[in-house]
């Protein structure tokens, strides 16, 4: 085969009618593959994320699925201000477009408010440090009670009435108190000031005897 007959063939109509059906062949199969995602994943649709916080658990379900959304309970929290089973958070937030059937994850107000461990505070904070971390655990923390001993260092934690130790469980709504130093020192630091009553004084007129009365044997 010389060159002129091997160039003819490659330019020949039929050799480019090929190649220029194999080409539109590849074009077809990539449009086709990417109307084919589009039309799985519902390119270019969503659903908008209703607004569900505060809202009672019961009625958010309802709302959810008249969307096409699914609600499910991921975890609770307590806020007394709000009423039981109503919705403190949501995952995805509102405004949010997903796809139908998207999954809504919620924070469910729990009907009876929850306890936890007393902190390592006694004999181991001052007051403000103490104050601070009950507070941020969401206690609520009564003005301290002095006793003798070191100036606002921790002695001890009554809750109704009761002193409590670490790790004990308390209600989130059992109030707290501290009993701190007063930075004043005495004979009787040891003293449980919380449960011992102090005893009246005897009053001897400033005076006090210090011998014993004997009876006088009589003598016939």
């Amino acid at each position: 085969m010389n060159m002129k007959e091997f160039f003819g063939k490659f330019a020949s109509l039929y050799l480019w009618g090929n190649l220029l059906a194999m080409a539109l062949v590849v074009v077809a199969v990539l449009f086709g593959v990417q109307f084919g995602l589009k039309q799985y994943t519902h390119h270019g649709e969503g659903v908008k994320v209703p607004n569900l916080v505060n809202m009672y658990h019961n009625d958010a379900i309802v709302l959810a699925e008249t969307d096409g959304l699914r609600i499910v309970v991921s975890d609770s929290g307590y806020n007394k201000k709000l009423p039981a089973h109503c919705i403190l958070a949501q995952t995805p937030g509102y405004g949010t477009y997903v796809k139908a059937g998207h999954v809504i994850y919620v924070t469910v107000n729990s009907p009876s408010s929850p306890a936890f461990p007393i902190p390592d505070l006694i004999d181991n904070s001052s007051y403000r440090e103490a104050e601070a971390k009950l507070l941020a655990m969401g206690f609520r923390v009564l003005p301290p009670k002095r006793i003798p001993g070191e100036k606002d260092w921790v002695y001890g934690i009554i809750s109704r009435g009761r002193r409590v130790g670490t790790g004990d469980m308390e209600s989130i709504d059992a109030p707290l108190t501290l009993i701190i130093g007063s930075g004043m020192y005495g004979d009787d630091d040891d003293i449980d000031y919380d449960f011992v009553e102090s005893e009246a004084p005897v009053d001897n007129g400033g005076e006090s005897d210090d011998f014993e009365e004997v009876e006088e044997e009589l003598v016939e």
